[in-house]
């Protein structure tokens, strides 16, 4: 059986897939795995721990070697995808009902999807459409992995009234801790950085599982349809913003583009913040099943959005060469 591969042509399937599987289980039997032992440990009471091995591997990926490379594009690329992905959670928080949603969404999912990018489908697309210097602006924007941004968010917006139980310094470090670990284990040693980057991919469907256990098909109904409107939201707007601010600064603007996508690790996120504020606990399992639907739908859409952005490009005379955009016009003058 090649369940692997199965899984990897499934868009973020190694998170969605075990999320489902876990979930089904939780809701058709919800004693079966919850026996004690290391059954239990592992497959339903893991989430957190989990989490926080997954987030001391993704800090060993951050390579404080590469912030020369790139710099301006990868900062400009974490700062509008935060920027935007924060307003838009910020209008969420404003205008949520008594339910706490916004359009069906649970604000802390907006913000941690639209915040968040997925660093393999960026690559992809810029190893298309994008040249070195763009290729090598991803060692910034792991910086965008987990809840780091999204904490950062809530503490802005509680600071302004907007959200309740706002973090403590002390619950704030307690959560950054696991990545700035990691950062420095993986930038004192290039071994430890290659042995950690297995735990950054190996981890995840285990802490979907988890995840999964705590959920049930009534949550995953009530946030499936929010959850592919935050995936279209993600798109369209944290996309096309960068698309915009790279035009504008005349750089290739399908790179910009190329981060409105949702990574499966953001799935993790309302757990973990959950894990240091409980204030936001109501909300962990409608947010992690529409980040889950966000990550799929992103996955699906962006590549067909950059594809149409792309022949846009091409119908204005516009073509691509060692990724970067020039007119056809100036190509032949040259020539």
């Amino acid at each position: 059986m090649k369940i692997k591969k199965t899984l990897e042509r499934i868009p973020g399937g190694m998170m969605v897939v075990p999320l489902l599987l876990a979930a089904t289980i939780n809701t058709l039997a919800p004693d079966l795995l919850r026996i004690g032992g290391f059954t239990e440990a592992l497959f339903v009471d893991s989430a957190n721990a989990l989490i926080a091995l997954f987030l001391l591997c993704t800090g060993a990926q951050i390579n404080v070697k590469m912030f020369g490379v790139s710099l301006a594009k990868g900062a400009t690329l974490l700062t509008t995808k935060w920027v935007v992905g924060a307003a838009v959670g910020l209008i969420a928080y404003m205008f949520a009902g008594d339910n706490g949603l916004w359009l069906g969404i649970a604000p802390i999912a907006v913000i941690a999807a639209m915040t968040n990018s997925n660093g393999g489908l960026y690559m992809a697309l810029v190893g298309q459409y994008g040249g070195k210097d763009d290729r090598a602006a991803y060692s910034l924007l792991a910086l965008n992995d987990g809840p780091f941004l999204t904490m950062v968010a809530l503490v802005i917006f509680g600071t302004m009234g907007f959200v309740e139980g706002l973090f403590s310094p002390l619950t704030f470090i307690a959560v950054l801790l696991p990545i700035i670990i990691g950062m420095i284990l993986g930038n004192l040693d290039e071994d430890m950085r290659s042995f950690l980057e297995q735990g950054s991919s190996m981890l995840i469907p285990f802490f979907a599982f988890a995840l999964g256990m705590g959920i049930d098909f009534q949550a995953i109904i009530e946030g499936g349809l929010g959850g592919i409107a935050l995936g279209l939201m993600t798109v369209f707007i944290t996309g096309t913003a960068g698309y915009m601010i790279f035009k504008a600064l005349k750089w290739n603007p399908i790179v910009g583009a190329a981060e409105g996508s949702t990574a499966g690790n953001a799935v993790a996120t309302p757990a973990a913040i959950a894990a240091a504020n409980a204030s936001f606990a109501s909300m962990v399992d409608i947010a992690t099943v529409q980040v889950a639907a966000s990550t799929v739908t992103t996955a699906i859409l962006l590549p067909l959005y950059i594809a149409f952005l792309v022949k846009r490009l091409e119908r204005k005379g516009f073509m691509f060469d060692n990724g970067s955009l020039i007119r056809k016009e100036a190509l032949r003058s040259d020539g």
